[in-house]
């Protein structure tokens, strides 16, 4: 995807904006979009980047075809000292936490492979729209590289079961399997990715940029408490909610009639204090 407004390139991550979404595009197609340690960095620049930018209300992430992403760049990985690997992991998981603690939703747009590390992404954004050919995998088993990493947010999005069947033989699973078991949210063909990205991404966008920020939070807050004390949290973020200018704003517009204006978006709405 390119952006309408300009666009950045870093190595091989290409930055852009368009409208009031952000694009992050990864672009080393020749070598399946691998994931080194400097494109992780450039990622998690990219994404925070955008997370700080109140005009951004939706954050899209996708690969130059055949892939989204292979996974981690294994050429780097021969031979290396024990504290290059610890700090490989180490930026991965930012970048991980990055995409969770923004603000904005994060939205992968997959057409092709996603495989390792690559499929860790893809579990890690918040929504992900992918082509009927893409193909998912968590393959790391078949070189004695077990995805330890990637297991994290695949076992939150699919489950125990099917994760572990997709970590123990490392088999891919289709766009149609990966969206039943819930590692994607909707399937298209190859041609109507980006239309069907724009129009996800434009029905969010049209919100409150405070309100889904501060759902988004309280969404995986809630998720790592026990249910007493989830519903406890909710109970506070709702009730400070339902005080704030937006949610006045939207019940009275109910109420009128009539379109709602939201008030400009501001820098707090990602914040934990701000909840």
């Amino acid at each position: 995807m390119t952006g309408g407004n300009g666009s950045q390139a870093t190595g091989h991550v290409r930055v852009s904006r368009n409208g009031d979404i952000g694009e992050v595009l990864l672009d080393n197609p020749a070598r399946r979009n691998p994931l080194s340690l400097a494109v992780l960095r450039d990622l998690i620049s990219a994404v925070t980047g955008f997370g700080a930018d109140p005009a951004v209300r939706v954050i899209v992430v996708s690969g130059t075809p055949p892939a989204f992403s292979a996974g981690h760049d294994l050429a780097e990985m021969v031979d290396r000292p024990d504290d290059f690997y610890e700090e490989l992991f180490d930026v991965c998981c930012e970048l991980m936490a990055s995409i969770r603690n923004v603000p904005q939703p994060v939205v992968a747009a997959v057409d092709g492979i996603a495989t390792a590390a690559g499929c860790q992404v893809v579990a890690a954004c918040d929504l992900v729209v992918a082509t009927d050919r893409s193909r998912f995998a968590t393959p790391g088993v078949r070189i004695g590289l077990f995805c330890s990493v990637p297991m994290v947010p695949l076992s939150r999005a699919i489950g125990r079961k099917r994760a572990l069947e997709m970590l123990l033989t490392g088999d891919p699973v289709d766009a149609a399997t990966a969206a039943e078991w819930g590692l994607v949210n909707r399937v298209v063909p190859a041609g109507e990715l980006q239309e069907a990205v724009a129009e996800l991404a434009g029905r969010i966008g049209r919100f409150s940029a405070d309100v889904l920020a501060i759902g988004k939070r309280a969404f995986y807050e809630q998720l790592d408490r026990a249910e007493p004390e989830a519903y406890e949290y909710t109970r506070q973020v709702m009730a400070a909610n339902a005080a704030m200018d937006d949610a006045q704003e939207g019940i009275g517009a109910f109420l009128e009639k009539r379109p709602p204006v939201w008030p400009a978006p501001s820098q707090a709405a990602g914040d934990p204090a701000a909840v």
